[in-house]
């Protein structure tokens, strides 16, 4: 079996990371193609021994794309295309319509309520997904939450499949020696409180919040790892709150589990997740988790995450200051992590492509 896997870029973010996760532990021979610029991780992903096709997109109009992708799905006779991603999901699903791909998959990994992947849900863009969304086979939702809001979408519920990311839970094992390391590159105290966040510097994750509550929390350093559009606006608010020397922009990074083993807790205080990817490798990491909202802790049985706390926005200061005073400590990873192990996953989306393809075994297709 023979996959093209489309996505809309390789920088650092959730989704990417996901796929770069997820493609090792996958059967199928599998290749990329990126619309846009390559990105940090489409080395790690060639490093890994995958082809990476750059199709060289230009804009959200660039129409060409449609053609070159579909020219690289004939040419390499594909059996499935499975797209992630707003724009590679419009554009993947129709040109692999046009080359005759037999299985046709989708994955969302960004949907809210009033956003996708940043942009706001007009009726045109909500239009569009759900025209392109006709043109494939089967939808992945990466929670239930996100099946449920397909569903309210209009995405009929017979091609929803909801099988969620995967972590590899052991490759984020608190390592002390990797802690002293990577606070040593940072140029982090040995003694110093870290409070974490990892994702895109966009609006919606709401780092400005996070900003504030470390800079009222005397001595704590705030360590970021990502870029996005917010980024200048973040730093303005750490120097105007005479925190700057306090807030560490790490920028993009292939390396979580290095960037984890250097915090003392990992706040996400998105208002909307479509997953929580950062808050489950935290909880791998053994760390304590304070968020806004994670599907990935509130969708499985209460006790599964025992480290994860949802807390408000003015909430937050204190949360960390409590923390801050106590020593830290390292806790076992929680039945979540187990949930959501990327070797199940990965068996999940095989089984899937093996169904859409007719190939499915007779258990499987029971």
């Amino acid at each position: 079996m023979k996959v093209l896997h489309v996505i809309t870029g390789l920088a650092a973010g959730g989704a990417e990371q996901q796929l770069r996760v997820l493609l090792p532990r996958l059967r199928a021979r599998c290749e990329v193609a990126v619309l846009t610029g390559r990105g940090v991780l489409a080395d790690a992903i060639e490093r890994d021994g995958l082809p990476v096709h750059r199709i060289g997109m230009r804009g959200n109009t660039d129409l060409r794309a449609v053609g070159r992708l579909a020219r690289l799905m004939r040419g390499r006779r594909y059996d499935v295309v499975h797209t992630h991603l707003y724009r590679a999901c419009v554009y993947g699903r129709l040109a692999a319509r046009l080359a005759n791909v037999p299985a046709i998959v989708a994955t969302e990994h960004s949907i809210g309520h009033e956003h996708i992947e940043g942009r706001r849900l007009t009726r045109p863009v909500r239009a569009l997904y759900l025209a392109s969304e006709l043109l494939g086979h089967a939808t992945v939702a990466v929670s239930p939450t996100v099946a449920e809001r397909l569903s309210l979408w209009g995405v009929p519920r017979s091609r929803i499949v909801v099988i969620p990311n995967g972590v590899d839970g052991a490759a984020f094992g608190f390592d002390a020696e990797l802690r002293r390391r990577t606070r040593e590159r940072l140029g982090l105290d040995p003694r110093a409180f870290v409070v974490g966040g990892i994702g895109r510097l966009e609006p919606g994750k709401r780092f400005d919040v996070l900003v504030e509550a470390v800079s009222a929390l005397g001595g704590a350093v705030l360590l970021l790892a990502g870029t996005g559009s917010c980024e200048p606006r973040l730093r303005r608010l750490a120097r105007d709150a005479g925190a700057e020397d306090r807030v560490i922009f790490a920028g993009e990074s292939t390396d979580v589990p290095a960037l984890l083993s250097a915090m003392d807790v990992l706040a996400a205080p998105s208002a909307e997740e479509a997953f929580g990817l950062a808050v489950v490798e935290a909880l791998a990491a053994g760390l304590p988790v304070l968020y806004g909202a994670c599907p990935a802790v509130e969708d499985l049985p209460p006790g599964a995450a025992p480290g994860a706390r949802r807390v408000a926005p003015d909430r937050l200061a204190a949360e960390l200051a409590e923390l801050a005073a106590r020593p830290p400590e390292r806790l076992p990873p929680p039945e979540a992590v187990r949930c959501y192990d990327v070797r199940h996953q990965a068996d999940r989306l095989e089984s899937l492509y093996l169904r859409l393809l007719g190939a499915a075994p007779e258990e499987e297709k029971r």
